[in-house]
């Protein structure tokens, strides 16, 4: 497929995935933003689609891995704040959080973040940021089963971490 042929594709393919897009993230700069990403993503990999490849279902498909890396990212996240460290009931007189207790609540992520060793560190930065357990230890360069038990310790460690520290608050 030459590159003009790749490049109209693309652009009528976008149009057609966008309602998926809005239907996937209820919300259309959402979904802007992640069929932004399918097109790099598309862009940047485009070798790998093969010759005689449905490129519609192909987006589709990065489309769709996306909005789910997505939604693991930001479970993640929940996850980790949710550990017990930011639960409402560690502030019974508080109606909502203002954005100060929020930025301090960050940093100490940060900063527990930055505490653990890099072995543990890179494995689950990469993992939170959307790689595949395959990805990270073909990366990496180590088995994934170390990989997935450095993530599940990093883990570990960051809520222990973390939930030492709001006893300290409280």
């Amino acid at each position: 497929m030459s590159n003009e042929d790749f490049n109209s594709t693309l652009i009528r393919s976008t149009k057609t995935l966008k309602p998926l897009a809005l239907y996937l993230t209820k919300s259309s700069n959402d979904a802007d933003d992640l069929l932004q990403e399918m097109v790099y993503r598309a862009l940047k990999c485009r070798e790998k689609l093969a010759e005689d490849s449905n490129m519609n279902a192909w987006l589709y498909t990065i489309l769709k891995n996306l909005f789910i890396n997505n939604y693991r990212r930001h479970k993640k996240i929940k996850e980790i704040v949710d550990s017990g460290y930011l639960k409402a009931s560690h502030y019974p007189n508080a109606i909502t959080l203002n954005e100060g207790e929020s930025n301090i609540e960050y940093s100490s992520l940060n900063s527990e973040l930055n505490k653990l060793s890099n072995s543990y560190r890179k494995p689950f930065m990469m993992h939170f940021n959307g790689y595949k357990y395959e990805e990270i230890a073909k990366d990496l360069n180590m088995p994934i089963g170390t990989i997935k038990s450095r993530i599940h310790i990093a883990k570990k460690l960051l809520q222990k971490k973390l939930k030492q520290e709001s006893r300290i608050i409280n």
